[in-house]
């Protein structure tokens, strides 16, 4: 029997529980839960100067006991964290890639590369494991200052109101109440605030498969372990990263691998040089039993060989699970990330929602804030991040069905399919190991008639040569929108939560301009109609239409 040694856990930060507040303090805005989506919205809003409380039961981030949990981060989540200051330690960590690979048994049947269409500063992923993310967002919103986080604060009990919310939390030193106008529920998965106010949020799944994640960590050089580090030997792709441990860095996926016993794998490279391996055990295998060290050991060995000189680093089974709320906004309360939404994990579309939730969020708490809007601007949140979390569903679902077929018509499309993809260009597209994450487009409704897309985070150029990218001009602009003009086009009204620059485009004399568009990528970008007239929202999103 093979046997591969348990790396000790990961030992997390922990920070010190907060002291008992006086009872009945009053704040403008509480987030509950210090996840990914509660700490993205504490930071964003710490940058926005827009003073917040957070409240978490735990001490630290993460799962205790080294769970990679999410791993890999989409481009526009990517964008999100240079606009809040902690992208560069993100990407002094992890590991960025841009290409997939995908293979049925022993052959590569299809292959991409995200970087193709890409215009932005940040790589299309970086694979980091997630309580590295959340750790960097905590010291970055002590760093900001201006958002309180409370740790070892459980919330009891929530009494919603016309005008807000009482919540009843319990500390270290004792119990107290906190009114709040408005709450974040950032809890996750098993919101009891979601509970206690009864709203319907049963969880689907569309079959019983499990799913084992084993991280390790390999300690020795492909060329030196022989094969290429990568599954069996039938697979033959040339060796990157000569001289690294582990498989070449790329997204490789198998939908039906001879050493899983022809169900499909995933494997991932992250921080620290820990591989993530997700398995699919079928419908039969017990979740515990599937975790032991001493059954991780025979698959991995079957994936790389008896001999491999790897280390396991966390095991983990998982279920696909999905949840909707209809409502994303109750009152005074607003649900975000798994709270509001849950999709499996193909494509990585949980953490990346959660991150998107918060980017579309923060700016409209600190436009309520300032006074520039009303209440009625929440309800855009509503219509667009309700509109992502449905079609992140639809394309997760697509997915599972094609992973774990459920009657014989869907085995006979998905054989149909691999079998013309292994010669066949036309079929490779629609082989489906997990759509990758994308800024989802928002569709129109009351705040937003043409409906609103994403903007990538060109690297830009100010007047006097200086480099500077979008996300950096955002995140100087004090949460206000960005409206370029370019050429001699009018400018309006001067508005307070618009913030206006002057465009010079190519071969244009510069004086006086504030942005120079070297090579006219960015009107390309923003401004495909050539109205010479666009406004980017503080979430980097532009109306369809550019206004006249």
């Amino acid at each position: 029997m093979a046997t591969f040694r348990v790396s000790p856990d990961y030992e997390l930060p922990r920070w010190p529980a907060a002291p008992r507040p006086a009872d009945g303090e009053h704040h403008a805005i509480v987030i509950v839960g210090a996840g990914l989506a509660g700490l993205t919205l504490a930071c964003d809003l710490a940058q926005r100067g827009v003073p917040a409380v957070l409240i978490d039961e735990d001490d630290t981030v993460g799962v205790r006991g080294a769970s990679s949990r999410g791993i890999c981060y989409a481009q526009k989540s990517l964008e999100v964290f240079e606009r809040l200051g902690i992208y560069d330690r993100i990407a002094a960590k992890g590991v960025g890639w841009s290409v997939g690979n995908t293979f049925s048994g022993e052959h590569r049947i299809w292959s991409f590369n995200l970087q193709a269409r890409s215009v932005s500063r940040q790589p299309p992923f970086i694979n980091i494991q997630q309580f590295y993310v959340e750790w960097f967002l905590a010291d970055r919103v002590l760093e900001l200052g201006g958002v309180q986080l409370r740790w070892k604060h459980q919330l009891q009990r929530i009494e919603p109101h016309a005008d807000g919310a009482t919540l009843h939390v319990r500390c270290p030193d004792g119990d107290y109440t906190l009114r709040a106008d408005w709450v974040i529920d950032a809890t996750g998965v098993h919101s009891p605030i979601r509970q206690q106010l009864g709203l319907d949020a049963r969880f689907t799944s569309k079959n019983g498969d499990t799913w084992c994640i084993t991280d390790v960590r390999f300690l020795e050089d492909r060329a030196a372990a022989g094969a290429d580090g990568a599954a069996p030997a039938a697979v033959a792709e040339p060796a990157a990263d000569v001289g690294q441990p582990g498989p070449p860095r790329e997204r490789w996926t198998w939908i039906n691998a001879p050493f899983n016993g022809d169900r499909a794998v995933w494997q991932h490279p992250m921080a620290d040089g820990v591989w993530r391996l997700d398995y699919q055990m079928g419908t039969a295998v017990d979740a515990e039993t599937a975790s032991r060290p001493e059954v991780a050991s025979e698959r991995l060995a079957a994936h790389f060989g008896a001999h491999a000189a790897l280390e396991i680093v966390w095991i983990g089974p998982y279920q696909y699970r999905e949840l909707l709320l209809e409502q994303f906004v109750h009152g005074r309360v607003v649900f975000i990330g798994d709270a509001a939404h849950v999709v499996s994990p193909f494509g990585a579309r949980g953490g990346n929602t959660g991150i998107q939730d918060a980017n579309n969020l923060g700016w409209k708490l600190a436009w309520l804030q300032r006074g520039w809007a009303d209440a009625a601007l929440l309800q855009g949140y509503q219509a667009e991040r309700h509109a992502a979390a449905a079609e992140n569903l639809v394309v997760t679902r697509r997915t599972a069905r094609f992973l774990a077929p459920r009657n014989a018509a869907e085995h006979r499309l998905r054989r149909a399919v691999v079998s013309l993809a292994r010669e066949h260009p036309f079929a490779r597209p629609l082989v489906n190991t997990g759509r990758m994450s994308v800024a989802n487009d928002y569709p129109p409704h009351a705040a937003e008639p043409d409906g609103a897309v994403t903007v990538q985070n060109l690297p830009l150029q100010r007047a006097d040569g200086r480099a500077v990218t979008l996300m950096q001009l955002l995140a100087e602009s004090d949460s206000r929108a960005l409206r370029l003009l370019w050429g001699d086009a009018a400018a309006p009204a001067a508005a307070a939560c618009e913030r206006v620059l002057r465009v010079s485009g190519p071969g244009a004399p510069r004086l006086g301009d504030d942005l120079h568009d070297v090579d006219g990528r960015l009107a390309a970008h923003v401004d495909p109609t050539g109205a010479g007239n666009a406004v980017i929202r503080p979430d980097a999103y532009r109306s369809r239409r550019n206004p006249s």
